[in-house]
């Protein structure tokens, strides 16, 4: 429990841990404080975005959107490991989750019970990092992205006195969440841990840490994604015929085409709507007719890969 830190303490202790961070907008005023208290403060929740590209990922967390007012977190952690900070105060990312849940925390217990009951206001308790990740379990998670998270994730228990069982994945907070997807909670709580223990005296100078490998922009493969968008209507269900639907869909989130809840890699009804009004957009190509009938053609898709940031393969 601990009363939460200001601003100012906020970046000096991200920047102290090494982190490069930057101030977005008016983040320092930027809360939902108008909608409940804003404390005392227990712990760190991790989650991912479901999002692809920095920029977008950013305004997306700083705004929020139609069914989730902003913002949607305190910071947002991109793929190369630089701190985006978009909130400060009450921020909508935790939601409702587990009571039992938030006491285990709270006492810093050595296991969480099963988050099985949402009936405690997260968003009250926790700060929350937005981590830049499809979340589809193939998407990347580059090592400076991980490490960043660790040193955000240390900075704040550092400047509140707690250990790493002070952190928590959403999936551990609220019931029917995944993430983080793509590495376990328990792996980066070691790693935690291991930051916020003091090392021993080094036996030799530190070596310079090398840049890591910028990760590759994920592929759209264009004749997989029409044949997805002329079967998937029709079909019983959701089912999930082209896994890179999930990455067109993000950026059409991201463009502000289709709402959030409505990702789910099924090139529905939906999400012909929604790439159908891409496709009259400026950005999109300003097609009109049959040219915007919902069904990706390389130019259109092209346009969003290069906003959202995949690439297109005929």
């Amino acid at each position: 429990m601990a009363t939460p830190l200001t601003a100012d303490k906020l970046l000096k202790a991200l920047r102290n841990e090494g982190l490069t961070v930057v101030e977005h907008r008016n983040w320092r005023t930027n809360n939902r404080n108008h909608k409940g208290p804003w404390g005392p403060v227990h712990g760190v929740v991790i989650h991912h975005t479901v999002t692809t590209g920095s920029a977008n990922s950013v305004e997306l967390c700083y705004n929020g959107h139609s069914s989730l007012p902003g913002p949607l977190c305190h910071g947002v952690i991109d793929k190369a490991g630089v701190v985006h900070l978009v909130g400060n105060g009450r921020t909508n990312h935790a939601g409702l989750g587990d009571g039992d849940v938030l006491r285990a925390v709270t006492a810093e217990a050595k296991s969480l019970p099963t988050d099985n009951e949402a009936n405690t206001d997260g968003n009250r308790y926790f700060y929350g990092f937005e981590c830049v990740n499809l979340g589809n379990g193939q998407d990347p998670w580059p090592a400076a992205q991980l490490e960043a998270i660790e040193r955000a994730a240390a900075a704040i228990c550092r400047a509140h006195g707690w250990s790493e069982r002070s952190v928590i994945g959403h999936l551990e907070w609220q019931p029917g969440k995944i993430d983080p997807r793509g590495f376990t909670m328990n792996s980066m709580r070691d790693r935690i841990g291991k930051r916020l223990t003091p090392d021993p005296a080094p036996t030799k100078p530190p070596t310079t840490p090398t840049m890591p490998t910028p990760p590759k922009a994920p592929v759209v493969d264009l004749s997989k994604l029409i044949a997805a968008a002329r079967s998937n209507p029709k079909a019983k269900g959701t089912p999930v015929t082209y896994p890179g639907v999930r990455i067109v869909e993000a950026a059409l989130v991201d463009a502000g085409y289709l709402a959030k809840p409505l990702l789910d890699g099924h090139f529905g009804t939906a999400t012909v709507t929604a790439y159908s009004r891409w496709q009259k957009s400026k950005a999109g190509g300003g097609y009109t007719g049959s040219a915007a009938d919902g069904i990706p053609g390389k130019d259109s898709l092209t346009r969003l890969g290069k906003r959202a940031g995949f690439t297109v393969t005929p």
